[in-house]
């Protein structure tokens, strides 16, 4: 089999996220030291639909990726039961991981004229003309859409992040999302629309690996996939953790050989 691997992004999408520009005005409000992390998934034009989620957290800076850690293999399970294996690409609201907490804040920048174009542009580059649909997962990224004109027609879905606290409700929306992209997303050849609907709980099931074309060539064999932290008991959901008060430094563990 060949080997899979993300090889990066075209040159024009590099170029813009070159551009990016500078948080170091809400220096107090962003993890700055660790840079930005800009997508997951297709930037070929073959995505079909499009994921925006909040902003990158310690997984994904360590994956270079975003939506790889927990919240990520979240998403991959929701992107697994509409049948998408690949055709889909994730982006943020913001590049850079938000502190926690700071989420007003956030809601704030998103209306910053300097970071509104820029972020815009970046929507309407990775925009090919097959796109059938935009899952948003949580506020901000829900606020970020709406300021995006280029969207233009494409259904938008409005969900909670996957990292929010009460499931409970997470999962039902999570659950009536799934329902309704079954019948306006196009499965990928390789997909299924048989997997299980959401429950009351999140199953083992629900979650999904990274698939390994999303990762840069190179990455580890278990970055992006955290069921052997999952099976532990009392289980735990990453292997990447940021210390307490320390906004310089990452815990990074790997499983045992």
């Amino acid at each position: 089999m060949p080997v899979e691997f993300d090889p990066g992004p075209p040159a024009a999408i590099a170029e813009h996220f070159a551009k990016l520009p500078s948080y170091a005005a809400w220096k107090d409000y962003f993890w700055l030291d660790w840079g930005p992390v800009f997508y997951r998934g297709r930037l070929d034009g073959s995505q079909r639909v499009l994921c925006v989620a909040s902003d990158p957290g310690p997984t994904e800076r360590i994956a270079g990726r975003t939506l790889v850690g927990d919240a990520g293999q979240r998403a991959q399970g929701f992107l697994r039961k509409i049948g998408l294996t690949r055709s889909y690409l994730c982006l943020n609201a913001h590049m850079i991981a938000l502190f926690p907490g700071e989420g007003s804040k956030g809601l704030e920048i998103l209306d910053n004229a300097t970071q509104k174009t820029w972020r815009n542009k970046l929507y309407d580059m990775a925009r090919p003309p097959g796109l059938e649909a935009i899952i948003a997962f949580g506020e901000q990224a829900q606020k970020a859409v709406s300021l995006w004109p280029g969207k233009g027609s494409v259904p938008v879905i409005n969900v909670q992040h996957p990292s929010a606290r009460k499931e409970a409700p997470l999962l039902a929306g999570w659950k009536a999302a799934v329902t309704q992209l079954r019948t306006i997303v196009t499965p990928d050849a390789d997909g299924s629309l048989n997997a299980q609907n959401y429950g009351a709980t999140f199953k083992k099931s629900d979650f999904s690996a990274i698939p390994r074309r999303d990762l840069p060539f190179g990455a580890p064999d278990f970055l992006g996939d955290d069921a052997w932290l999952r099976a532990k008991t009392p289980p735990e959901n990453t292997s990447v953790n940021r210390p307490s008060g320390d906004r310089h430094t990452l815990i990074w563990k790997a499983p045992k050989s």
